[in-house]
């Protein structure tokens, strides 16, 4: 059976997640949380075509009116929910392969769900696997002029002209291939676009933000700017800049932080970021005066901590950057234009605005177990604990269990790249002795 993971439900498409098990889980969304109407879109893959129909069916069964976006970002689907007091259901499995596919949840108002609201789903949901479907009547509306609404205010944020900064789009072969271009157009960018052809199967594939190798020679050979990569359904950013440096989810937040810390617009003087978030970030904001939350890992976690602390900027390392000022989840779009538009107003280059940080070499390995391991500190603990002692100050050690397939992952961040990955393999091999399994990603 299915699980909420740290952002909906995912599994192999039409294996795993199913259209029943789609179906059921509308369901039970519409059910517990009693929505006026339910928005629904999805990202490029060929099975998102199906899902959508076992949702309106879910929904029709249960009475409730549909809004479909059809093909569109997660960020816009988020926008329709909250302007319109819709629930919102994302068919989508972000940067994951094709082949994959599921489904994320907005409650009314646009925001992600909460641990509650997860667990009463799920329960709801799977106590609907041996129940008939209902049939009654539903009314579908189209509602794709929401998606011409959501440009338009994310252009509108900017407030200035990004005329004369080209910029190469990495759309992913995803949900941003036609909506990121008319976006940065519309803030007078000049846009060059690339992996915008989405066929349902080469979504992610050697392209956008899991990716962006070729992103950073077409930036190159283009003379232009900047790059920016989406993942599938354009929630987060990676940028590169115009001589080809990968510029992270830590560089893009840290920019931005400082950024609004000098124009008084950084609520509370905060912002919120996960475990993986480079200690290089840690001591950027420090040197800004910027106090850092931290929280587990996911953009779920980095929201409430948002909503907790009365903070107005958060993200990922992995591009999920949040402008809790202006929209209620990461927004790609929304990230994307907000960089640029400070390189245009502070006159800089990419380069020079992530200069203000400076990475420490993270490695990160993966102990792949035949079970799940729930508690590997009981291995490691000692091991650990000797580790960060001679790291000092200048590096740090993280071990988690994935929460969705029996991994184990180990992230060591030191002075230097060779030390980094010698401790990263001497806790692997530990976690191997002790549980047996695997090492992936170690050089």
């Amino acid at each position: 059976m299915l699980h909420f993971g740290t952002d909906g439900v995912r599994g192999v498409a039409l294996e795993e997640l199913t259209v029943e098990l789609v179906r059921d889980l509308a369901r039970a969304v519409a059910r517990v949380l009693q929505p006026t109407g339910i928005v629904v879109g999805r990202d490029t893959r060929e099975s998102g075509l199906a899902f959508e129909r076992s949702i309106i069916e879910g929904c029709a069964s249960e009475g409730v009116a549909v809004h479909l976006l059809g093909v569109c970002p997660t960020p816009a689907i988020a926008f329709a929910a909250e302007r319109h007091g819709w629930v919102g259901i994302a068919i989508t499995a972000s940067h994951n392969p094709w082949s994959d596919n599921g489904i994320k949840v907005f409650a009314s108002g646009g925001h992600k769900l909460d641990d509650a609201e997860q667990i009463d789903i799920e329960r709801e949901w799977h106590s609907l696997i041996t129940d008939a479907s209902p049939t009654s009547m539903g009314t579908v509306h189209d509602a794709v002029h929401v998606i011409d609404e959501y440009v338009a205010h994310r252009t509108h944020v900017v407030g200035q002209s990004l005329g004369g900064l080209t910029v190469v789009l990495d759309c992913a072969n995803g949900a941003m291939s036609d909506v990121a271009p008319a976006a940065f157009r519309a803030a007078a960018a000049h846009v060059i676009v690339m992996a915008d052809q989405p066929n349902g199967r080469n979504i992610n594939d050697r392209c956008g933000a899991t990716s962006p190798q070729l992103l950073a020679q077409k930036v190159v050979a283009e003379g232009a700017d900047l790059g920016i990569a989406f993942d599938g359904d354009g929630d987060r950013i990676i940028a590169v800049s115009r001589t080809g440096n990968i510029v992270d989810g830590d560089y893009i937040m840290a920019i931005a932080a400082r950024d609004l810390s000098e124009r008084g617009l950084l609520r509370n003087k905060g912002v919120a970021v996960t475990v993986m978030t480079n200690l290089g970030f840690h001591r950027a904001m420090a040197q800004c005066g910027i106090d850092v939350i931290v929280t587990p890992v996911g953009d779920r976690s980095v929201l409430a901590a948002l909503d907790e602390y009365d903070l107005v900027l958060g993200g990922e390392q992995s591009g999920h950057i949040i402008h809790r000022a202006h929209a209620t989840t990461g927004d790609g779009v929304l990230a994307g234009l907000m960089l640029m538009e400070y390189l245009a107003r502070a006159q800089v280059s990419l380069d020079e605005a992530a200069s203000m940080m400076q990475s420490y070499p993270q490695v990160l390995v993966n102990v792949r177990t035949g079970e799940r391991v729930h508690d590997p500190m009981s291995a490691l603990g000692d091991a650990v604990a000797s580790i960060e002692t001679e790291l000092g100050a200048d590096g740090r050690v993280l071990v988690r269990s994935s929460g969705t397939e029996p991994l184990v992952r180990v992230m060591v961040e030191a002075s230097t790249d060779a030390i980094a990955q010698e401790k990263a393999l001497v806790l692997a091999n530990i976690l191997v002795g002790a549980y047996g399994g695997t090492i992936e990603g170690a050089h």
